[in-house]
C-alpha cells in the first residue's frame, strides 16, 4: 500500500453507499490478541481534499448507539465516534497525539501513537490500515491495529 495521499476531483460530496469489513486487534503484554470483525453498511463521501467513512456500530462492538467516523485528510486520519460513546482520535504516522476518551464514568486522557498508517481508498473501495500504541492516563495499554476494507454497495 502506499503512504496516505489523497486527491479528488469530486465536485458533489454526497455520500454513497458502502460496505465495511472494520477489523480491530488490541495486543496487551502476556496476553493474546484480542480481534474484532464487523461487517456493516456505510458510506463514503468524497471531499476535495480527503474523504470521510461513516458506519454505525453494532452490539458486537460493545458500542450500539454510537455512529463512527474516519475522516481523511492528507498525512493524517481523525476517528470520531459520536452518540453512546463519545470520543476523538488523531492518527498521524510518526506522530503522537492526544485526546480526551468519553465514557460512562468519566473522561479520559489517551494518548495514540501512530506506528503505520496506509491506505489505497478510492471511489472504488480499497483498504485502510492503521497501527498505533494507546496510552490511558499516561499508562501505556497496548498496541491496536484497524483494519477496514471498502466496497461500493451493490
Amino acid at each position: 500500500m502506499e503512504p496516505i495521499k489523497l486527491t479528488s476531483t469530486a465536485t458533489d460530496p454526497t455520500p454513497f453507499p458502502v460496505v465495511l469489513s472494520v477489523r480491530g486487534e488490541q495486543y496487551f503484554d502476556g496476553c493474546d490478541p484480542d480481534s474484532t470483525e464487523l461487517m456493516t453498511e456505510g458510506t463514503m463521501t468524497l471531499l476535495p481534499d480527503g474523504m470521510l467513512l461513516r458506519y454505525d456500530e453494532s452490539a458486537l462492538t460493545g458500542m450500539e448507539g454510537t455512529t463512527t467516523t474516519f475522516e481523511l485528510r492528507g498525512p493524517r486520519v481523525l476517528l470520531t465516534r459520536s452518540g453512546k460513546v463519545n470520543s476523538q482520535m488523531v492518527f498521524e504516522e510518526g506522530r503522537q497525539h492526544t485526546s480526551l476518551y468519553e465514557t460512562p464514568f468519566g473522561e479520559l486522557s489517551v494518548d495514540i501513537q501512530t506506528s503505520l498508517l496506509r491506505h489505497n481508498l478510492t471511489a472504488r473501495g480499497g483498504l485502510l490500515e492503521i497501527k498505533y500504541s494507546i496510552a490511558v492516563e499516561h499508562t501505556a495499554t497496548g498496541k491496536n491495529t484497524f483494519k477496514i476494507r471498502v466496497r461500493p454497495r451493490s
